[in-house]
């Protein structure tokens, strides 16, 4: 009689979600999902990697009634490098380009564990853009911050950008009434984005580059020059150096 193999038992880990704070469980991927991963990741084709980040941290929540699609931006990169520091092992090697000379590459060991949303003082949701007029945001999801994170292309395209910003708010409200820009057509909010002044623009400029974000800052060491210099990683692309 032929034994079954043993079931591989899976460990349980916990983390809160920097947006709400919430305590969610989630497990490390397997060697299966690692597979998906990378050859999305070697694709380089942008809808693959969403698809393929979504489908593993979908599969490795444990707590029920997260909706991956609607969490910010910066909860998916957190919840995403957790789940692969979990799984690949606590350490990362990134390479980056010393800032002294900017040509010498240098190899950097982050400890996953240190990484961590930086969230700023002056960051606000809500951007008054007159006396009357206030207008409250919301974060990017999943699919826009893929769009705009693995798109080298990426924001200098104005009609992008426009795109990604209109998606971003939420309501519109003065004194008296509340819009919610999900009930008005793509052209309405476009056209009410295009007649803010720049210093109103500025405002909505002010919420994306303020955004919590995961950051983490290395010393790197030239090999060449022998001079250290302090590197910010920004975001979840600069974390896979």
């Amino acid at each position: 009689d032929i034994m079954p193999l043993p079931k591989i038992s899976t460990p349980t880990y916990e983390l809160e979600l920097p947006s709400s704070g919430q305590s969610i469980q989630y497990r490390p991927f397997l060697v299966k999902e690692e597979k998906v991963l990378v050859i999305a990741l070697e694709s380089e084709d942008t809808k693959q990697i969403t698809t393929a980040i979504k489908t593993v941290i979908k599969n490795c929540i444990k707590t029920r009634g997260i909706k991956v699609e609607q969490l910010p931006t910066f909860d998916i990169e957190y919840l995403f490098l957790n789940i692969r520091g979990k799984s690949v092992g606590e350490e990362i090697e990134v390479n980056l380009i010393c800032p002294d000379d900017n040509e010498t590459s240098a190899t950097v060991t982050v400890n996953l564990d240190d990484i961590q949303v930086v969230k700023s003082d002056e960051h606000t949701n809500q951007i008054k853009i007159d006396d009357e007029i206030m207008m409250e945001m919301r974060y990017p999801s999943l699919d826009e911050f893929i769009k705009n994170n693995f798109d080298i292309a990426g924001a200098s395209d104005m009609d992008q950008s426009f795109e990604l910003i209109a998606s971003c708010i939420d309501k519109v409200y003065t004194a008296d009434e509340v819009w919610s820009v999900a009930d008005c057509t793509k052209k309405e909010v476009r056209e009410f984005i295009e007649s803010m002044n720049s210093s109103q623009f500025k405002g909505i400029e002010e919420f994306f580059s303020t955004m919590p974000k995961l950051s983490h800052t290395v010393e790197v060491y030239n090999p060449k020059t022998k001079v250290k210099s302090d590197v910010v990683l920004e975001g979840l692309a600069s974390f896979f150096g």
